[in-house]
């Protein structure tokens, strides 16, 4: 049993190291530490490797354990990024919370290539944290932001309330404003910046391609919630009537009007559409696979340009994607291709 301590998370640097006391002692990884007692490691070199340290003895003194720093030298260099936080001014004139990483010496003029995260749905928050398959990104040139929308749980309960029910489109607002801030701080233009979301998230990458196309480059969709209004409009689906605490009942005419105005396939108009990558599960329960397929389908029919709008369906996932280590990092990969194609970023040799 590990025991997280929040008391030990101020620095943040990429090492493991264990005090040894008489019983016990702190095991130190990153920006999170954990108290222990010997007798939580019955099952310990199965712990231990879960951190890519050699296979600890099975005797129980601390003191034999082979941890040292050169077994987990990280494959980064912390001190070559640099986090931010800006605040973006929403069309009500609520400030929004921006989390930003990138390499150190990146020139604010508008070139570099970013990708905006967001989500911001039954009060999960999108917290900034670590993510080896960002550094891909990051080593590019790329600048990773997370724009922590309203429906989201970062700023406590009122925060969650204001982007849902009848307040939902506080969400793309606070997206697009998100945005906008990125292009006005010089970190990207609308050349250079890819959105990203998924689920509810998808959703408003939906919602927000319809309100501002030539705001965005490219743009991926991972099982989007895209067709809102017609699956809300059908309880035989088995988290349909779940979801009227989070959405609405659509059945009630003011919820079915408000639903209706924002839901990305009924809001889909002839327009210059950025590059689309929309993915789908055949085995989805929460997001069945017609409905990216169906907005990829009308995104096709009448968006105008020649940029790619792209479905691909896991003929064998559900909601989570690809089961499995190596499956699931394919997918990112395919993702993280699409992203790069379309921004023209550059290759790492």
């Amino acid at each position: 049993t590990w025991r997280r301590n929040a008391n030990e998370r101020a620095n943040p640097l990429p090492r493991l190291d264990y005090g040894n006391q008489a019983g016990g002692g702190t095991v130190h990884y990153g920006a999170v530490s954990w108290r222990f007692h010997e007798d939580d490691f019955r099952a310990r070199s199965h712990t231990i490797e879960r951190y890519g340290a050699a296979a600890i003895p099975q005797d129980s003194s601390l003191a034999n354990w082979p941890l040292t720093y050169s077994d987990l030298e990280p494959y980064y260099d912390r001190a070559e990024y640099e986090t931010a936080r800006l605040w973006a001014t929403s069309s009500d004139g609520v400030r929004v919370p921006v989390s930003i990483v990138h390499r150190k010496g990146i020139q604010l003029d508008g070139s570099n290539p970013t990708l905006l995260y967001g989500y911001g749905a039954y009060e999960v928050p999108s917290d900034p944290m670590f993510d080896a398959a960002r550094l891909s990104l990051l080593d590019r040139g790329f600048v990773f932001a997370i724009a922590h929308v309203r429906g989201g749980g970062e700023l406590g309960r009122e925060w969650y309330e204001d982007g849902k029910f009848l307040k939902k489109t506080n969400t793309f607002h606070d997206f697009v404003a998100s945005a906008k801030e990125l292009v006005v701080r010089g970190y990207t233009d609308p050349n250079h910046l890819a959105i990203r979301g998924r689920s509810a998230g998808g959703l408003l990458i939906g919602a927000v391609l319809n309100e501002c196309p030539q705001l965005f480059a490219c743009a991926v969709a991972q099982v989007p919630f895209v067709d809102a209004l017609t699956t809300m409009l059908d309880e035989s689906i088995p988290l349909t009537v779940n979801e009227y605490e989070e959405w609405g009942n659509p059945n009630d005419v003011e919820y079915y009007e408000y639903i209706k105005s924002y839901s990305p396939y009924d809001n889909v108009v002839p327009a210059e559409y950025p590059a689309v990558l929309a993915t789908g599960g055949l085995n989805d329960p929460r997001v069945p696979y017609w409905e990216p397929t169906k907005w990829v389908a009308k995104l096709r029919t009448v968006a105008q340009g020649e940029r790619p709008i792209i479905l691909k369906t896991q003929m064998g996932a559900g909601h989570s994607g690809p089961s499995g280590r190596y499956e699931s990092w394919r997918e990112e990969a395919f993702v993280m291709a699409f992203v790069l194609a379309q921004l023209e970023a550059p290759v790492l040799t």
